[in-house]
């Protein structure tokens, strides 16, 4: 296997790249109506009311916990296996980090880690929490949901990796990661890895008017010609907040558009590299399990294994470009000097020694896969 496997990669096709060059030719580069018809379609796809394209989704992160009115010093909960911006953006609007640790079947914030860590402080000590459908697993948010109304907290799901994931709740009805039903507000990554790839990007959704208009003047540096409290004419507008230009192109939006109609396909096509992995590890290779009545979008697809730098460096040597998803978050520089050695994150840490990511996305061929594994195999023994 001559040709570099990486562990994620985009599919442009001639459809995405004809969108973006009618777009450049077209009136509008940024500020135009393909933004527009991008979040409407989002929007639909995923099953809430409300869409607010971005920049990327560390912006969207940052809007959301300014949006949910966070304030310096307020206390949010998080996982630390993610990336970094799952927790940077507390600290963007000056809150504090808070870690619960991980399940370590599903590596999902655990929901009694959460529960423990909010019960063991007085009433009103936390703000909120941010799951992260990891790897593209859904996380149960109705159970969340319930532990938040419990203690007054809001909760933003991360779903960059799990656009179309969703898990069945207890009414039997299916939730699309990011479609509001439970959370306050998802966000989701256009990164060139993920499964919709825009160069950059980002979505954030919702189902509560205020909170969209929120977001959506936040994004813009605060500017509006709407709701204003005068107009001087056409030219008018007001500045009511100090924003941002968090602001996603025409050319962007085009591409996602064409790139949102595959996705379907797309994660389809994941599930079925996910199986093919998961029948030749069973028995010999750990992996992520799958809860009951849950479609994993699978952005990664994660193993464990006791010699992982080893594997790592083999893999490299075969031209497999596998990855770890993620260094915890708790460990890096930045975090450890605010200091986090007496939170009880014991599965993150086990997990992290062992973790590694495999070659999963769509356009992978049955013969990379093929020789992915019996690299796997023949180092691991399996």
């Amino acid at each position: 296997m001559k040709n570099a496997i990486p562990y994620g990669r985009q599919l442009i096709q001639q459809d995405d790249i004809d969108a973006v060059v009618e777009t450049l030719t077209a009136d509008f580069l940024t500020q135009g109506p393909k933004v527009k018809e991008f979040e409407d379609k989002f929007a639909d796809y995923i099953g809430a009311k409300y869409a607010v394209a971005v920049n990327n989704a560390t912006s969207g992160l940052h809007l959301s916990v300014l949006a949910l009115d966070l304030k310096p010093g307020e206390r949010v909960i998080t996982t630390p296996i993610t990336f970094a911006a799952s927790a940077n953006c507390i600290r963007y609007a000056g809150g504090e980090v808070w870690f619960a640790d991980i399940d370590p079947d599903t590596y999902l914030l655990s929901l009694d880690s959460t529960k423990k860590l909010i019960e063991s402080k007085p009433k009103g000590f936390f703000k909120g929490i941010i799951p992260v459908d990891f790897a593209g697993l859904p996380i149960n948010l109705e159970a969340f949901r319930r532990l938040a109304d419990d203690h007054g907290l809001w909760i933003i799901e991360d779903a960059c990796h799990a656009p179309g994931g969703y898990f069945m709740d207890s009414t039997g009805k299916k939730q699309r990661c990011g479609n509001g039903a439970y959370a306050d507000i998802g966000v989701f990554s256009f990164h060139p890895v993920k499964h919709i790839a825009c160069g950059e990007g980002g979505m954030v959704t919702t189902n509560s008017e205020e909170l969209y208009k929120k977001i959506s003047l936040l994004r813009t540096h605060g500017i509006t010609k709407e709701d204003m409290t005068e107009d001087h004419g056409g030219w008018f507008y007001e500045m009511q907040a100090l924003g941002y230009n968090y602001r996603l192109t025409d050319i962007q939006s085009a591409l996602g558009i064409t790139q949102l109609a595959k996705n379907k396909d797309g994660v389809a096509r994941r599930n079925q590299i996910a199986n093919t992995y998961k029948n030749a590890f069973k028995g010999k290779i750990k992996f992520q399990s799958l809860p009951e009545n849950t479609l994993n979008a699978h952005h990664l697809f994660v193993i464990e294994v006791d010699d992982r730098k080893g594997l790592y460096d083999f893999l490299r040597s075969q031209n497999v470009f596998a990855q770890i998803h993620y260094i915890p978050v708790h460990t890096l520089p930045y975090y450890k000097e605010i200091g986090y050695q007496a939170a009880d994150l014991t599965s993150a840490e086990n997990y992290y020694s062992k973790c590694i990511s495999l070659p999963m996305y769509p356009s992978l061929t049955d013969d990379e896969q093929n020789f992915v594994i019996e690299k796997v195999l023949s180092y691991t023994n399996g």
